[in-house]
């Protein structure tokens, strides 16, 4: 394989392979996919928003001493990024009952949590993505006790760093997921994206949806949305390169 061949593609975004095999490209696509790929679409500049969004999320975060894959843009849709091994957890972070956690658990959606609550699902779209417990991850090999400290603590730091965040824009992060990777040398740092796709997003004073509920529940105004999302994100966070 060489640069610019496609090393993996998922449901929103591909990694292309560069000069440097330490590092990939990653494009992200304008798909749009729900419960688990049933439902597909376009989301028209979904790509370049989501990229957008990512990069500047990703340098705020650098710039407060957490550490992630992201190296910089190269075009609207692209992004450099360390080459990692991901864990197959992703950490879902909760403020307020939505999505599968009312279904799971017969809550009324907008209830807001006493506590922040973290949850871990396998990374497995052909078993639907399950919830486990640090039980299940260390039993079956998915993560070890130092990973899983790892993925606590600095997702509970994430987590925080995020909400005030979107608080700081007129929003309330009412969940959202994280993935983590490893680089080479074994050092675990936050990787993926950080997008409307994988945040529930609500205006304040008015909890209209500004995320992909929009694309899920057919809510309409999804390109317009996901622009303004953007545009308030690049106004607050210029790019420092």
């Amino acid at each position: 394989m060489a640069a610019g061949d496609i090393l993996n593609e998922g449901k929103s975004k591909k990694m292309l392979l560069t000069d440097d095999p330490a590092v990939l490209n990653q494009y992200f696509k304008d798909d749009a996919t729900a419960f688990n790929g049933v439902k597909k679409g376009i989301i028209e500049s979904k790509g370049r928003v989501n990229c957008q969004i990512s990069a500047r999320i990703f340098e705020m975060l650098e710039s407060k001493g957490v550490k992630t894959h992201y190296r910089g843009l190269i075009s609207d849709h692209e992004m450099l990024v360390d080459r990692v091994e991901i864990i197959p957890l992703e950490v879902v972070f909760r403020n307020i009952a939505a999505g599968s956690l009312c279904k799971r658990y017969g809550i009324e959606e907008g209830t807001v949590l006493d506590t922040p609550l973290q949850e871990f699902f396998l990374k497995d779209d052909d078993l639907g993505d399950p919830l486990v417990t640090r039980n299940h991850s260390l039993a079956f090999g998915w993560a070890d006790d130092a990973t899983m400290d790892h993925l606590i603590e600095d997702g509970f730091r994430v987590h925080h760093i995020l909400t005030e965040f979107w608080a700081g824009l007129g929003i309330r992060l009412v969940d959202h997921k994280l993935e983590f990777g490893r680089l080479a040398d074994g050092t675990i740092v936050l990787a993926d994206e950080i997008t409307p796709d994988g945040c529930r997003l609500w205006e304040m004073g008015t909890d209209r949806k500004m995320d992909k509920d929009r694309f899920r529940r057919s809510l309409g105004k999804v390109e317009e949305t996901y622009a303004e999302v953007c545009e308030l994100v690049t106004n607050a966070l210029p790019l420092s390169q």
